[in-house]
């Protein structure tokens, strides 16, 4: 598979918590303010202003101190800027907010189990804890965190079969947990899930509306799996017209255009690359990352010239920290080793 900026395959399962969360209101939350306000917030992380998502869900929070959601939200924004940023995480901060939201979840459980926004804020604060812990490349913690997540927002649907936010993550799950084991699905307790997956995830499109983006999302993901590129590109085209400031849309569009027009994946690239303010740049992990992929496309173009001058413009970046510089280590080696094969091609 080509490299695309991602993690492995799990990653994609956990991946949808986080933007599951973010498109996670069809079903309205019964108070306007609070909703209003989760709206808002939401919709600066989808456009990457952090400082201004971190403003209203920190008021969410002192507003509504006895329900969960004003901590899971600013545990998101930490989540989404340093990964966006490629920056380290705040784990004190972030386990504080996701520890003291699942405590505050099981405790209204407690008080009223048959309630499913109750369910629904402690899958959603266990699915926040895999994906984070899957960031961190902590995969069995994550995966526990993940299917008990995942076994929460099913109980969601046992309470309310129209729950339709659950859907997403449980289709996800499905979609995922089936195409990374499918070399045993010939044993008789191991299933495909795989088409079940899929018309989970449009389900949550067709009777969702904040989820229809996450959905989107996850078909994408589902759809460059299968090598289905035309479907993929459908789908990743019509979320980003809706969705215009998401750089992971605009990545997700640019993976699915390295197979059918790398010219496009190029451009698409740039504008990603562009995108970042200079905050979030300033560690080379990003620029570094998206310029070897397009390096490599020059490459398979033919375009040698271009794919030499962007090698030396990563080889020429000097001041790596040392974490940044033991994350790259084996992506510069790749370069080195692409840039060496363009000078044997050209002296050829």
């Amino acid at each position: 598979m080509q490299e695309i900026g991602h993690l492995v395959h799990f990653k994609y399962f956990l991946l949808a918590f986080i933007f599951f969360s973010w498109f996670s209101f069809a079903q309205k939350y019964p108070d306007e303010k609070i909703h209003t306000t989760l709206t808002q917030g939401i919709q600066e992380i989808i456009k990457h202003n952090y400082e201004a998502a971190h403003t209203k869900f920190e008021k969410l929070n002192s507003d509504y101190p006895n329900i969960p959601l004003g901590k899971i939200y600013l545990a998101a924004v930490e989540i989404a800027r340093s990964y966006d940023y490629a920056e380290e995480f705040d784990d004190q901060l972030i386990t504080n907010y996701l520890d003291e939201a699942e405590a505050q979840s099981e405790k209204l459980l407690v008080k009223d189990s048959q309630n499913a926004w109750n369910k629904y804020f402690l899958a959603l604060v266990k699915g926040y804890n895999a994906y984070y812990k899957a960031l961190n490349e902590s995969w069995i913690p994550a995966f526990t965190k993940g299917m008990s997540s995942v076994s929460d927002f099913e109980d969601c649907l046992e309470i309310n079969p129209e729950f339709y936010e659950s859907y997403i993550a449980i289709g996800a799950y499905k979609y995922w947990s089936s195409s990374k084991t499918e070399f045993i699905n010939w044993l008789p307790f191991i299933s495909d899930e795989k088409d079940k997956g899929i018309d989970y995830l449009k389900k949550s499109i067709k009777y969702s509306s904040y989820n229809s983006y996450l959905a989107a999302y996850s078909l994408i993901w589902v759809y460059i799996d299968q090598e289905n590129y035309s479907n993929a590109e459908k789908v990743a085209e019509d979320a980003l017209k809706k969705n215009p400031e998401s750089r992971l849309f605009k990545w997700s569009l640019a993976r699915v255009y390295e197979e059918i027009d790398k010219k496009r994946a190029i451009n698409l690239y740039y504008e990603v690359l562009k995108s970042y303010p200079a905050d979030g740049l300033k560690n080379h992990i990003n620029e570094v990352v998206i310029k070897h992929i397009i390096a490599q496309l020059y490459y398979k173009l033919g375009q040698k010239e271009n794919a030499l001058q962007i090698c030396n413009d990563i080889l020429s970046i000097k001041d790596y920290s040392e974490r940044v510089n033991d994350k790259l280590e084996s992506r510069i080696e790749r370069v080195k080793k692409l840039k060496r094969k363009i000078l044997q091609d050209i002296e050829d």
